[in-house]
């Protein structure tokens, strides 16, 4: 079940946009036709297999790969060797910012392998057995150093150092010695000692998350070919193929005009593919045998080596007055980095707090590495994990004071003209209607059964915009071609052509979404952020009004009156003249003339979109705890969220729905389980345990439509984050609920439920 909140709606009624269309891409899908990664091939191609380090932490003292070279059959062999030696450079661009030396050692270890699972060397061979073959021949001699693993231990001083070049940024003074903080982050505000003096009640808690996989069903895979003349062609699933034109260029020494990627179908990435891998090394092992090569990651490889997102721990202290206001809140955040620095740390500081007006309040957050996969993007990077800490307190702190959670969060609710936690003033948010949107369901008022126990939980994503192109190509037919670079992942192709033809005023079907290749379209930043609907959106919008007024300067032509007494109205170029007795001319008439009036009709439009509207969203949860195995089930879900505008509502629901099925696998199943020499233990989808379908109950959504994003032409919000943020608290604090005991280490596994009612009960 699903409802939508809205505002009466406008003058001009939207015809298209917010309904529900059949989704362009679907049909392939369905059927199989639609051409993945690792559904690419080329003539002689070879098979590409990486060699990856056995140790969690080991420098490399030698590589002799010359058996492997004399194997009949193998074309190429690379190891760190084959690539540019890199300084130290940052590279913008959102979710895919990097550190250029360090993305250069974790797609091939140079000096060191850092975790179990770190590329050392790749092959290239005529089939996928003699690629296997020979990896097994490469000697690799190896001096086994120190590991660490937890991210606590990792901080003290006596730790392993991973890196001898890492000094703490962030901090006052410069360190005189390295150590695995790389950096410290800090959003302050008021007197906290001041505030916590005038609170007449205090709650702490010490809340840890494990790292957990994206879990994308489709693993990376790409083909690469390293032409004669140099250039470069790249056949690759990732939610951005100017981000691997970019980084393959850069990583190899390339111009970036040399290299041309082409986005495949993306099977599911959740921020998790906006990095490279296997690109890199597939064109490098092109060049060196002359052929195509394709590389495909087998799903333990896709653990193992591939970017989960931080385990972290939170400790919260939160300071209110007896009527339910807080005055004070002290918030310290310590997220595992992986191999290299660059955690979500900082987002997850920025969100922490950024639901709630409190006058005094420090958010401290650590960024530390660890022998560990580098970590990547997923869905609301940092925030799910200070929000569990966060929405956990608050929810001790409504027990403590008696007080509605609901309510609690009410009183002490950002609004309109409120300054954020991270700087800020919000304007046009629709927080409170969320509250209010579940304080009014059906959900909030049906009571509960024997050990069953409820849960409330907000969450909050600034969401961002940046750079887009679109173009938009009128067909003969009149019919429209809307392009964009934006790799479609959730629905994003119908949404571009849902507002281009309500622009155009084209029925939806006669509107064709692409997605071109980085030398077909201007650049477009990855999709990632929750930033497509909204910053491509306006693009494809603004490239569609390029579009009406040339065919109302065609239509002014044809009539011989001049342009501005032309008007674009409901699909036709209307006269304004009432003494010139002209018809209206309709978008096919004047494609058919377009010979005749000037040529072929096309816009585009090239932006950096600013004015993201942030988004909120309020999670309630009923879960049953089986008393005698201590099994938790989720029997009820009811997820609130202000979207702005849904240009397409079915996949607004399913950003929602997705959203929670994954936080609710992260709060009662997931983790990396490591063993004593720092392997995972469950790397694979049998033993690392993602939700099915018959885990969860039906996933209710409320669509709250109360403030449209003034900046965006429909109104839109990104709504891909927010969904993620909200569950893992909200899992956590029904099974408080019905326990009547606080289980603060995610995930809430039986054996830890068991525990904590056998302490309780003695």
């Amino acid at each position: 079940m699903s409802e939508t909140l809205e505002k009466p709606a406008p003058k001009a009624a939207l015809s298209i946009v917010g309904s529900r269309p059949v989704r362009p891409d679907g049909a392939d899908k369905v059927t199989g036709r639609a051409a993945y990664g690792a559904d690419f091939n080329m003539p002689g191609q070879l098979v590409g297999r990486v060699l990856r380090s056995p140790h969690a932490h080991a420098r490399i003292v030698s590589i002799d790969a010359s058996k492997a070279r004399a194997l009949p059959g193998v074309k190429a062999v690379i190891t760190a060797a084959d690539f540019p030696d890199l300084a130290s450079e940052e590279l913008e661009g959102g979710e895919a910012a990097a550190n250029l030396r360090d993305l250069s050692l974790n797609v091939m270890a140079r000096g060191k392998a850092l975790y179990h699972g770190h590329a050392v060397a790749a092959v290239a061979a005529v089939s996928t057995e003699i690629a296997e073959a020979a990896l097994e021949r490469i000697k690799v001699t190896y001096e086994v150093l120190p590991h660490v693993i937890d991210v606590e231990a990792a901080m003290s001083p006596d730790a392993p150092v991973l890196h001898d070049h890492l000094f703490t940024e962030g901090l006052e003074a410069r360190p005189d010695r390295p150590s695995n903080i790389a950096k410290k982050h800090r959003f302050a505000r008021g007197d906290l000692a001041e505030g916590f003096a005038a609170a007449d009640v205090v709650v702490e808690g010490r809340y840890t998350t494990k790292a957990t996989h994206q879990g994308y069903i489709e693993p990376h895979a790409c083909v690469a070919a390293w032409g004669e003349d140099g250039r470069c062609d790249v056949w690759s699933s990732s939610q951005g193929h100017f981000m691997v034109r970019t980084f393959c260029a850069r990583l190899l020494g390339l111009d970036i005009s040399d290299v041309r990627v082409t986005p495949a179908e993306i099977g599911g990435g959740f921020g998790g593919k906006t990095t490279v891998y296997l690109e890199p090394l597939a064109l490098a092992l092109s060049r060196a045998s002359g052929r195509p090569v394709k590389m495909v990651m087998s799903r333990e490889e896709v653990f193992r080596a591939t970017g989960p997102t931080s385990g972290g721990i939170v400790r919260v202290r939160l300071g209110a007055k007896s009527d339910g206001t807080i005055v004070a809140a002290d918030v310290e955040l310590t997220y595992q980095a992986g191999a290299f620095p660059g955690s979500p740390v900082g987002a997850g500081a920025m969100t922490a707090l950024a639901c709630y007006d409190i006058p005094n309040f420090s958010i401290v957050g650590w960024d530390v590495v660890t022998n560990t996969p580098k970590v990547a993007a997923y869905r609301a990077p940092g925030a799910p994990i200070s929000a569990f800490g966060v929405e956990s307190a608050v929810d001790e702190l409504a027990l403590k004071l008696g007080m509605d959670p609901i309510a609690l969060r009410e009183k002490n609710a950002v609004k309109d003209g409120t300054k954020a936690s991270y700087g800020p003033t919000f304007q046009n948010i629709g927080y409170l209607d969320t509250l209010a949107a579940i304080r009014e369901s059906e959900h909030w008022k049906t009571p509960l059964g024997p050990n069953q126990g409820r849960g409330v939980a907000v969450g909050f994503w600034f969401n961002v915009g940046g750079e887009s192109t679109a173009a938009v190509h009128i067909g003969e037919d009149g019919s429209a071609a809307v392009v964009t670079g934006n790799p479609d992942i959730g629905g994003s192709r119908a949404s571009m052509a849902m507002m281009a033809a309500e622009t155009l005023g084209l029925p939806i079907d006669k509107v064709r979404p692409m997605i071109a290749d980085t030398s077909s379209i201007g650049y477009s930043m990855l999709t990632g952020g929750s930033r497509v609907t909204f910053a491509t959106g306006m693009a494809v919008v603004q490239a569609a009004e390029k579009v009406t007024g040339e065919l109302c300067a065609r239509a002014a032509k044809l009539w011989d009156v001049p342009r501005d007494q032309v008007a674009w109205e409901g699909g036709k170029a209307v006269c304004l003249d009432a003494a010139k007795d002209r018809a209206p001319l309709s978008l096919e008439a004047l494609a058919a003339q377009s010979a005749r009036t000037g040529g072929p009709i096309s816009g585009q439009a090239t932006i950096n979109a600013q004015g993201a509207g942030p988004g909120f969203g309020v999670h309630l949860c009923d879960v049953e705890v089986d008393p005698e195995t201590g099994q938790v089930s989720v029997v009820r879900y009811t997820a609130a969220q202000d979207v702005g505008k849904a240009i397409h509502p079915s996949y607004v629901e399913g950003q929602v729905q997705g959203g929670v099925a994954q936080g609710v696998g992260w709060a009662l199943n997931e983790e990396y389980i490591f063993d004593g020499e720092g392997r995972m233990e469950n790397a694979g989808f049998l033993d690392y345990r993602m939700p099915v379908a018959s885990d969860l109950p039906m996933l209710d959504a409320i669509l709250v439509e109360t403030a449209p994003n003034p900046r965006h032409p429909f109104g839109a919000k990104g709504v891909g984050e927010v969904p993620i943020v909200p569950p893992l608290a909200a899992v956590a604090n029904a099974v408080r609920g019905a326990i009547g005991v606080r289980m603060p280490d995610l995930p809430i596994s039986p054996p830890k439920v068991l525990a904590a009612l056998d302490a309780k009960g003695g």
